[in-house]
């Protein structure tokens, strides 16, 4: 009878030991598996897993050797920047709008509007002062990476509140440790509602192997990806959904800008013209910046736009895997690409605003900022895999030997060359580009090839200067850019109708442009 009970018991004994028994333990150097006592975080991120693993680790080290306590970090990913924006500018919203109307008033556009306009003033507008004033959070204690533009906004609207770094450790705030500002770019925000953590340079991921083919020199600048031997040999990335992406398109628009700094509508114009023959050139559109680089090193594109990261990542990766040979090269447009930082800030109504607190001052320190230089296994490094990121402290690049460096010789505050960045140019219309080269470029890029195409085949551009003209058309010029703004700040409709706009016209006129160029065969 007890054997017969024994083996009807035994297989619901191993299912409940099962889960326990293939646990894996924690990795070597980490902080004590976490208990239900732990301390919690919650950040919501686009960086990848290899970052998350060593910082998660790190922390959890750094903070149970202060406090004697394991901290758990719920780490939230719900794509690329742009979708993490949206995603917590939506939720922001809602829990407002929920806040407003427990309060008995009733919630209108008028209202959506203005609480987030922080060109209002809340002495003036209720809706405004009580969101400032307000705890209301969703349940994210921090938003870790991304670019500037978007923290700043957030910081503005009162979605990041200040994280008090400067004032808890003052001396890491000295410009010879962390400046504000680094040719034209502002690295961190005066009021602490957004800090720098790493530095990033925008440029051009290039397979050797695939140049040296197609008998091209390796590229310098930007204007070397509009070359018609590149045609349908490049990859171009969407602006919408990468915000590093659309940097690369900024830094294109700022170097024409600055060499014509007396006549900004022709630098604006000459800055998009560049940017649509480069995506004439393109093989395709991917939504993802990462995969640009992945098909640059396999040589399914020869060359491609991408930050440093991912452009140091892959060329590390490929050159492993390959036995020493280069598969992918990154370059830094000569005096064509500003140094600007990827940031961390706390999120009004933070659950965790201790931890928080803790973690932004562990991203600032000397053995936080060591991380994002440092090769693996060295001390304060990270565990696994070199970060290849250039970090914001000026004194931990620089003391750091080149044998315990992931990126040797390469000092950011010094690459950036002449470059020197002007927001009031461009910064303001961030979002705007982004929509408009979706528009004028990439949503029309079958009409936009066709006409590249046959303008190449037909003596290229300078035989061709009407049908270059029309390629060269945009629906507003760079004075009437705060004018185009607006035009996408009304209902979803109205913003789809200019968008649709501007894209049937740009279509219309490179399908007149290839027209053009075959000597008027349609």
């Amino acid at each position: 009878m007890w054997k017969r009970a024994l083996f009807a018991v035994l297989p619901v004994a191993v299912l409940l030991i099962l889960p326990f028994a293939l646990r894996p333990s924690a990795p070597k150097g980490t902080a004590n598996t976490v208990t239900q006592e732990a301390e919690k975080l919650v950040i919501v991120t686009p960086h990848t897993e290899q970052i998350r693993y060593e910082f998660d680790r790190a922390f959890r080290l750094y903070y149970q050797k202060k406090y004697g306590k394991d901290v758990k970090i719920d780490w939230r990913n719900v794509g690329g920047t742009s979708d993490i924006v949206r995603y917590i500018a939506d939720r922001f919203e809602a829990a407002f709008r929920l806040e407003y109307e427990k309060s008995g008033k009733e919630w209108t556009n008028e209202v959506s509007k203005n609480y987030k306009n922080y060109r209002v003033d809340p002495a003036k507008c209720e809706e405004r002062r009580m969101f400032l004033n307000s705890s209301c959070g969703i349940g994210i204690d921090i938003f870790f990476g991304g670019g500037t533009y978007d923290h700043n906004r957030f910081g503005r609207i009162g979605i990041a509140i200040p994280g008090g770094v400067e004032k808890r450790h003052p001396e890491w705030f000295k410009n010879a440790v962390f400046p504000a500002k680094h040719a034209g770019e502002t690295l961190r925000d005066a009021k602490g509602r957004y800090y720098g953590v790493c530095l990033s340079s925008f440029g051009i991921a290039y397979n050797p192997d695939r140049f040296r083919d197609l008998g091209l020199p390796a590229p310098k600048g930007w204007k070397d990806l509009t070359d018609p031997r590149l045609f349908r040999r490049t990859e171009v990335a969407d602006p919408t959904k990468s915000g590093s992406i659309t940097k690369c398109y900024e830094m294109i628009l700022q170097q024409c800008m600055m060499e014509s700094a007396k006549d900004l509508n022709k630098g604006w114009a000459d800055g998009l013209m560049r940017i649509k023959l480069i995506a004439a050139n393109a093989r395709c559109v991917t939504d993802s910046a990462g995969k640009l680089v992945r098909d640059v090193s396999s040589g399914a594109a020869a060359a491609g736009m991408c930050i440093d990261f991912y452009g140091f990542s892959e060329a590390a990766f490929t050159k492993k895997l390959s036995g020493g040979d280069d598969r992918l090269i990154y370059v830094m447009p000569e005096n064509g690409s500003c140094v600007s930082a990827d940031p961390v800030q706390m999120l009004r109504g933070a659950p965790n605003p201790h931890v928080a607190k803790e973690f932004l001052d562990f991203l600032l320190s000397k053995e936080g900022q060591s991380i994002w230089l440092k090769k693996a296994e060295t001390e304060n490094g990270p565990k696994r895999t070199a970060l290849l990121r250039p970090c914001v402290r000026k004194d931990v690049i620089t003391n750091i030997p080149a044998a315990e460096n992931s990126l040797p010789g390469y000092n950011p505050y010094e690459a950036s060359g002449r470059f020197q960045y002007r927001g009031d140019w461009t910064g303001r219309y961030f979002s705007l580009i982004r929509v408009l080269i979706k528009c004028i470029a990439l949503d029309p890029i079958d009409d936009l090839q066709k006409a590249w195409q046959a303008v190449i085949e037909n003596g290229g551009p300078e035989a061709n200067p009407e049908a270059m003209a029309l390629i060269r058309k945009l629906p507003f010029e760079f004075s009437e850019a705060a004018a185009a703004g607006k035009k996408l700040s009304g209902t979803a409709a109205e913003a789809a109708a200019v968008r649709r706009q501007w894209m049937e016209e740009a279509a219309a006129n490179y399908r007149k442009a290839a027209a053009i160029a075959k000597g008027g065969k349609k």
